[in-house]
């Protein structure tokens, strides 16, 4: 063909290119072949910011032209009648009817864009989700655009303000310059928030900006007033608006690109716009400084975008083992079934043994990732290879098993994910249920994942016992999706299997037989899972902390009483208290040393009896309290205790508020670790180690009556018991079902966000304070103000404290007017809690009261108590 049409193949799709001689940029003399180029070479970080967004395309179809003669542009919404049909399309509802865009979710679709003379894509800050509905915004972004007298350098400076208000709200920023004359400011969000919600946060930061710098920004449109300044551009966060896509050209004079900066090059005086050849140039030397913000959401979209039959894919549904649950029948297989809830039948029951459900505990209750391989004799013979991530144990199917040699490449067929349970599974499948034959575990030990491109690559170190099927080394495997997502595939089953296959080799760059990974620094789990975790790196005799093992809020009907032990729950501070030869160390729940705060707890050098002494140590787990004129734990009264350094404040609080330590667990004795010894041997050693003293207390447990326990923490109006499993382990750090906490009354952690002021004797002061719980993703939630509960010296404090942290924007949504109009906002970095009636169906606090600050807790720790 001639050198202005060809036909070329791009990823398997085939295009007939025409007029590729065409100059479309006059003044440097561009050609269309030369923007097709581009496209397709950018393809691969241009497409992960563009997926499953409806295109709008500026198309330019005689070229730019001049400044003095410029081309006619074409604006397109709906897909072209030409379109091939594999262009993936989705429909989108307007005022005037419904359009049908095009997705630009592979670099073919670039390509055939750009033989349109489709210069310029735009793109929502929105993505189409599996279903084809639009859903919430999955990012931010503010256009600062420079008014007449300003440039890019103004920008600039607009650009990292905008910078330092969004990192006060927890939101990473990345800097794009628009190829035009300003630059774009895109923050990735978590898409709960709709599209209107984020658009008047857009539009608070802008003015906020405006607020602080008028001399410099404006939020107002009127071009009137943007002369010398820079115009933050809040309204393209409207659901109907776009924003030029990331890596797109631009339709001006020069072939300039939107191109995604780094911070240094912000904060460069040279900054300038880049055109195509440069954009390259940074692109194939690995330069994709907005990766972050587009690989990770294209995965997980494209991931969404599953079909029905696909759930076992990563992200595909809600609830990852639905499938997994969907062809099992609990009653006739003993495979673990979560949330089954059929009785099993006594076969199942009795391959179902208490070992195996103990070991199914250590695996889901273990602090690093496991992997597991299993042998599977059924219809055919294959290995299932598994490993744990997000959860789940993510599962391929090795017909001819793992490869033990490098550059043997084996069929994976991914399988649909499986509950953490199964990686002790082993046992015999009934023939004619799914999966019939018998199942035995090949090797199994911990993983060490070094990338997760979900649907993609998968990189991973396997640390197998020894004797198993690995040989007792570790291996570095890496998954690879062999092509496509199945949009070439004519039949659904066609599209499956293209989803299914992967190939699983063992990598030439392995590591060394001994080398030990972080997992190994905190103990391996053997076959067993009875290996001690030291916690310690002993070779160079260095001993990490142990951080506490926490519970979780629970009721009586959640706990069986033949295997549960009940203590008090005392109202302190969580503290790990370490014995040596060197003395007594004591450190908070976040790991804080507050040895020189307590010193009367030094008692605990006479209360292990000199068993602290020599090359070991102990370690014990407990609470400190203060105790009230009827010998109740009153955590008001520990206030007074707390975060007090200087020896004269500690010894003057220590004569108005002496406190003491229940310990009610053993971690270490004498440098042997117990962390994996069952609870009921740990209180053991804990009494035969232990002497109580004047401070130093050791609270007995009852075994096996919750009704008891219950009924004798509220006769002494404790706070509430807390149930331990008699045979859990100690889980450092990790929140466990085999410790529940069940309380007598509300009781609410809570971060405080913001204050309002006081009227009548508190006029001048602090009148409340407002807060916030976050979910289970970390994001606050706005959940009411407090009032009452302060003492004077309460809110004196309180004052001290928050005049530090004050910010101009709310760091939570959703606060009613109500209670933002003369609220004070601060950093969102500072823990109390609440006694409370109960909790909304809103999630309010209902009659919050005040009991005090938690310095001992972190803001990002703090969840709902029930």
């Amino acid at each position: 063909m001639s050198a202005r049409e060809q036909k070329v193949e791009v990823d398997g799709r085939s295009l007939r290119l025409t007029h590729l001689d065409k100059v479309m940029y006059p003044s440097t003399g561009t050609t269309k072949g030369e923007v097709i180029d581009y496209y397709r070479r950018a393809a691969g970080v241009m497409v992960p910011q563009a997926a499953r967004r409806p295109a709008t395309r500026k198309r330019w179809v005689d070229g730019v032209g001049t400044a003095e003669h410029p081309g006619k542009v074409f604006f397109r919404k709906d897909l072209e009648d030409s379109a091939p049909d594999w262009v993936p399309r989705a429909d989108l509802e307007h005022h005037d009817g419904i359009s049908t865009y095009p997705l630009v979710d592979e670099a073919a679709v670039l390509v055939w864009l750009a033989q349109l003379a489709a210069l310029e894509i735009h793109t929502p800050q929105w993505r189409f989700d599996a279903d084809g509905e639009s859903s919430c915004p999955d990012r931010l972004v503010l256009d600062l655009d420079s008014g007449e007298g300003a440039g890019l350098d103004d920008c600039a400076q607009v650009a990292l303000w905008c910078r330092d208000l969004l990192a006060e709200m927890e939101l990473d920023s990345y800097p794009v310059t628009s190829g035009s004359k300003g630059i774009h400011l895109y923050a990735p969000l978590d898409g709960t928030s709709a599209a209107d919600e984020v658009a008047e946060l857009a539009h608070r930061l802008a003015r906020a900006l405006e607020d602080e710098h008028p001399d410099h920004v404006v939020s107002d449109m009127k071009r009137s007033l943007r002369r010398g300044k820079v115009l933050v551009d809040w309204s393209q966060n409207n659901g109907h608006k776009t924003t030029v896509c990331p890596y797109s050209l631009r339709g001006r004079e020069r072939p300039t690109v939107a191109a995604p900066r780094t911070w240094d090059e912000i904060e460069d005086s040279s900054l300038a716009q880049l055109d195509f050849e440069e954009v390259l140039a940074r692109i194939e030397g690995g330069t994709d400084p907005l990766a972050a913000l587009g690989l990770e959401q294209h995965d997980s979209s494209a991931a969404g975008g599953a079909s029905a039959d696909d759930e076992a894919s990563a992200g595909a549904a809600d609830d990852r083992l639905r499938t997994y649950r969907s062809k099992r029948d609990a009653r006739r297989t003993p495979e673990p079934v979560p949330d089954a809830t059929p009785e099993p039948t006594p076969e199942a029951a009795r391959q179902g043994s208490h070992e195996r459900a103990d070991a199914a505990q250590r695996a889901l209750e273990a602090q690093d990732p496991m992997f597991v391989i299993q042998k599977h004799h059924a219809s055919s013979l294959h290995w299932d290879f598994r490993l744990q991530h997000d959860g789940v144990l993510v599962s391929w199917a090795v017909p001819k098993g793992p490869p033990l040699e490098v550059d043997v490449n084996r069929l994976a067929v991914q399988t649909e994910d499986h509950p953490l349970e199964y990686g002790t599974f082993e046992g015999s499948i009934p023939e004619d249920e799914y999966g019939g034959g018998e199942v035995t575990i090949w090797d199994s030990g911990l993983v060490e994942i070094e990338k997760w491109r979900e649907g993609r690559e998968v990189i991973a170190v396997c640390r197998g016992r020894e004797g198993g099927g690995l040989g007792g080394v570790p291996r570095r495997f890496a998954f690879i999706h062999t092509g496509g997502m199945g949009r070439g595939a004519r039949t659904a089953a066609a599209k499956k299997k293209a989803k299914a296959d992967w190939l699983l080799h063992l990598m030439k760059d392995q590591p060394e037989e001994g080398s030990a990974g972080a997992h190994e620094e905190t103990g391996a789990r053997e076959e067993t899972g009875d290996r001690e975790q030291t916690g310690a790196r002993e070779e160079t005799g260095v001993r990490e902390e142990i951080s506490p093992m926490l519970a979780t809020p629970g009721s009586r009907e959640d706990t069986d009483e033949d295997d549960w032990a009940f203590e008090m729950k005392w109202d302190g501070m969580r503290t790990i208290a370490t014995i040596t030869s060197a003395g007594v160390r004591l450190t908070s729940r976040g790991g804080t040393d507050v040895t020189a705060t307590f010193p009367e707890l030094g008692e605990l050098e006479d209360a292990v009896g000199g068993t602290g002494s020599g090359t070991g140590r102990i370690v014990l787990d407990g609470e400190i309290v203060a105790l009230d004129s009827h010998d109740r734990p009153a955590f008001s009264r520990l206030q007074g205790r707390l975060g007090l350094t200087s020896r004269r404040d500690v010894e003057r609080a220590q004569k108005e508020t002496e406190v003491h330590l229940m310990v009610f667990d053993l971690l270490e004795a004498d440098g042997r670790s117990l962390l994996r010894t069952p609870y009921r041997q740990r209180r053991d050693a804990l009494f035969a180690t232990v002497d109580p003293t004047e401070h130093v207390k050791l609270p007995h447990a009852v075994h096996g009556d919750v009704d008891h326990a219950i009924a004798r923490s509220q006769e002494l109006q404790l706070e509430g018991v807390m149930a331990k499993k008699e045979s859990s382990i100690y889980q450092p750090g990790r929140r466990a079902r085999t410790w529940l906490k069940i309380k007598n009354a509300h009781h609410q952690e809570v971060v405080v966000v913001g204050w309002c002021e006081g009227r009548g004797a508190r006029a001048g002061g602090i009148g409340s304070l407002l807060l916030a719980v976050p979910d289970e993703d970390g994001n606050l939630h706005y959940v009411g103000r407090v009032g009452t509960g302060f003492s004077q010296d309460d809110l004196e404090h309180a004052r001290e404290r928050l005049h530090s942290r004050a910010r101009r924007t709310p760091p939570v949504s959703g606060v009613p007017s109500a209670d933002a109009r003369d609220a004070h906002w601060v950093r969102a970095d500072l823990v109390g809690e609440v006694r409370h009636a109960e909790r909304t169906p809103d999630d309010r606090l209902r009659r919050p009261v005040w009991r005090g600050w938690r310095p001992d807790k972190d803001a990002d720790e703090v969840r709902w108590e029930s």
